[in-house]
């Protein structure tokens, strides 16, 4: 008979901690096996993560930041103005070239009327060698005839030498209009070479206000894509250098996910299945993704200074690949995305 009263047995009271610790092992075998045959049916990476193209905005001007429309974190839309970069100088440079240009201009038009000139010179010229050709027909007719007479006494001495006189007038006046008419066609020549030298200056200085126009186009900076900006760098009144990015924008249409397998995992890895994304910031969302493409070479040769096995201290490490990973359904999930966000994926065998 139990003295105290309690009808529990020493033999039922040891059961109940032998159930505990039975039921505690049977749990832990349970996890256990489910971890090893899901180890053995995947193959799995933590070193992957979140990416999207983040494009840096770049001014092609040098200048003063005159205005700046945006801030931190903003999302813009495509061709959304996001700065201005003072364009006073250029400003003033453009209304010099055009003053220049249309000087250019009325040079065309002084050398294209000295042509014109030109032109009827040569006309006259032309004209006054035709009327010095009769002359000096006539000149000759005559001097023939007054030999002729002149053999034959029917004519002076006197009128002998008036005609050879009038007929060396003649062949010099001959000679001279000659000389003006190949002065005049060159003339003509010169001043068309002029006129296509004034108009193709002309051209060369509307050239470069296009040049200088375009300038003014770049001191307004819009957004390359719909997207966020990261963090601001730069203030109103800054001076930045051509080429210089100034901002830098998140592309929000795109997102994929850049898993480093090891490279003793690739023989699992085959372009399009079908792989388990697990974000680490969401670890309850279940996300699918699509093998899309494996890297030619290991990470490391993409690094600044590639490791070199053949400087004598070779240390064996086993090297990842990386492999891009299409997310399906993309729609669903953009929104939380973010790039640089830790991703474990899983590849089933």
């Amino acid at each position: 008979m139990n003295p105290s009263g309690n009808n529990e047995s020493p033999k039922s009271k040891s059961i109940v901690p032998r159930i505990i610790i039975g039921t505690v092992i049977i749990l832990g075998l349970s996890f256990l096996v489910k971890q090893v045959w899901y180890a053995i049916n995947h193959e799995d990476t933590d070193n992957a993560q979140v990416e999207m193209r983040v494009a840096p905005i770049l001014s092609r001007v040098s200048g003063y930041v005159n205005k700046i429309y945006t801030d931190d974190y903003a999302l813009v839309k495509k061709g959304q103005l996001l700065m201005d970069v003072d364009s006073t100088e250029l400003n003033l440079q453009l209304q010099e070239m055009e003053a220049d240009y249309a000087e250019a201009l009325t040079e065309i038009e002084n050398t294209k009327a000295s042509l014109n000139n030109a032109s009827a010179l040569l006309s006259a010229a032309k004209g006054s060698l035709e009327v010095v050709k009769v002359r000096y027909a006539k000149a000759t007719s005559d001097l023939s005839r007054e030999k002729s007479l002149f053999e034959g006494n029917a004519s002076t001495k006197r009128q002998l030498d008036d005609s050879q006189s009038n007929y060396d007038v003649a062949t010099k006046l001959l000679d001279a209009s000659k000389i003006d008419l190949k002065v005049a066609q060159t003339r003509i020549g010169v001043l068309n070479a002029q006129v296509k030298k004034a108009q193709a200056q002309a051209e060369t200085k509307n050239s470069r206000i296009n040049q200088q126009r375009l300038k003014l186009s770049y001191c307004h900076i819009y957004a390359i894509s719909d997207g966020k900006i990261g963090k601001r760098n730069i203030d109103e009144g800054q001076f930045i250098q051509a080429g210089t990015p100034v901002l830098a924008l998140v592309n929000s249409q795109s997102h994929w996910v850049v898993a480093n397998f090891k490279e003793s995992q690739l023989k699992n890895i085959i372009l399009g299945k079908i792989v388990h994304l697990k974000i680490d910031g969401y670890p309850k969302l279940e996300v699918q993704g699509k093998i899309i493409s494996v890297s030619d070479a290991t990470g490391a040769r993409f690094s600044l200074l590639p490791p070199d096995n053949a400087t004598g201290n070779f240390i064996k490490v086993t090297q990842r690949v990386p492999v891009r990973i299409e997310i399906l359904d993309e729609e669903k999930v953009k929104d939380i995305l973010r790039a640089g966000m830790s991703v474990v994926v899983s590849v089933p065998l």
